[in-house]
């Protein structure tokens, strides 16, 4: 069973607002308001390094082509490893998705 550390009524509150958007768009809309600019690309850039780290990359092929710091590329590692699965889960989400596209 996952134990959430973050429950809280305000991140509860954030998650059900996000599972409300409906398209890429209105991501793309909300995460622009929401986050800076760097916040959004250190996120997307984290799920890039996961993706990689999935794939057995190297540090020094995940470092040159995402730009991310060693320090970056050893949390998410940490995380995929001891972490609350959650970079599992969207992973295979994506793959699953990708699959589905072809």
């Amino acid at each position: 069973m996952y134990n959430n550390r973050l429950k809280e009524p305000f991140i509860d509150k954030f998650i059900e607002a996000i599972l409300l958007l409906e398209n890429t768009e209105e991501c793309h809309r909300f995460f622009e308001d929401i986050l800076t600019i760097s916040e959004l690309k250190s996120i997307a850039q984290r799920l890039e390094v996961a993706k990689m780290l999935d794939k057995d990359r190297t540090y020094t092929d995940i470092a040159t082509e995402t730009g991310a710091s060693t320090a970056t590329i050893s949390r998410v590692k940490k995380c995929l490893n001891y972490g609350a699965d959650g970079y599992k889960l969207i992973l295979n989400k994506v793959q699953a998705e990708e699959i589905h596209e072809e």
